[in-house]
């Protein structure tokens, strides 16, 4: 269901209808007559559709985090906004930008619309911008031949279905145009960095050299590579490639609230920024 085009529906016809009174319908209709319920009720909504489509579309949109892949930054069932205007004025729902105001960063969070598949919005952290060469051997990250920083934090748990997961939480710097910026990842220490066998063929895939000890990549004009932070249960730009810039829908910032989740735990991170 593409929501924003019902709400711009929505909004066109309550507007329509608005200017038909105002213009028509108003100037026939006797002094003291009750407006008619077909009025009344477009002419109610029409202001809250038309704020709600204007903030949605060009400031931040809510969304919410439906699997695992950016744990522990992000967990399932939390709801989000993400920043519309960051790096461009865009045309609402065909997302065509107008003016661009700056580009995604190394380590910014991002979501985005699904190479593979356009009308599903997905979430991840950028790793590589063009011109850039990501390598990923033995579960160690490295940019244009400089390595990103771990540093071991801990063990990091989580239901997945009905399974227990155990992973390792590390603390990662990523190395982008503003400076250094740390974010957490998982890892199963356990796990290929990548499987080959489950890359599928996408443009620009002759960019990148895979093996069972990881993958490198050069990321082409005009995109960027993206990662999940739970770096093993995490279908990304390892597997279908890159993101097209006019695929990139907004960079998330805020966790405002989790309906899945209603520990205290939960609770502390509502209202936090999203690294």
């Amino acid at each position: 269901m593409n929501f924003a085009l019902i709400l711009f529906v929505m909004t066109v016809f309550t507007g329509a209808v608005w200017l038909a009174d105002r213009l028509l319908f108003a100037r026939n209709r006797p002094a003291d007559a009750p407006e008619p319920w077909w009025i009344e009720y477009p002419k109610s909504f029409f202001p809250v559709l038309l704020i709600v489509f204007l903030l949605r579309s060009f400031v931040a949109e809510p969304f919410k985090i439906p699997s695992s892949s950016m744990r522990p930054t992000l967990e399932v069932g939390d709801f989000i906004l993400v920043n519309k205007f960051t790096y461009g004025i865009r045309l609402p729902i065909v997302e065509q930008k107008l003016i661009p105001l700056s580009d995604p960063k190394r380590g910014d969070v991002v979501v985005f619309r699904y190479p593979v598949n356009p009308s599903q919005d997905f979430i991840k952290r950028v790793i590589g911008v063009a011109g850039d060469e990501v390598a990923y051997r033995d579960k160690r990250l490295t940019v244009n031949g400089k390595p990103w920083p771990q540093k071991g934090d801990g063990s990091y748990s989580y239901l997945e279905g009905l399974r227990f997961e155990t992973t390792q939480r590390f603390t990662e710097t990523a190395e982008s145009r503003d400076g250094p910026k740390d974010h957490e990842i998982a890892q199963n220490l356990q796990a290929q960095p990548v499987y080959p066998q489950n890359v599928r063929p996408f443009p620009g895939r002759e960019n990148c050299d895979y093996n069972e000890r990881g993958f490198v990549c050069r990321v082409p004009q005009g995109h960027y590579f993206m990662m999940g932070d739970n770096r093993d249960n995490s279908d990304d730009s390892r597997y279908w490639g890159f993101v097209p810039d006019d695929h990139i829908r907004g960079r998330a910032f805020f966790i405002w609230f989790n309906w899945d989740d209603i520990s205290s735990l939960a609770f502390k991170r509502v209202g936090s920024g999203i690294r």
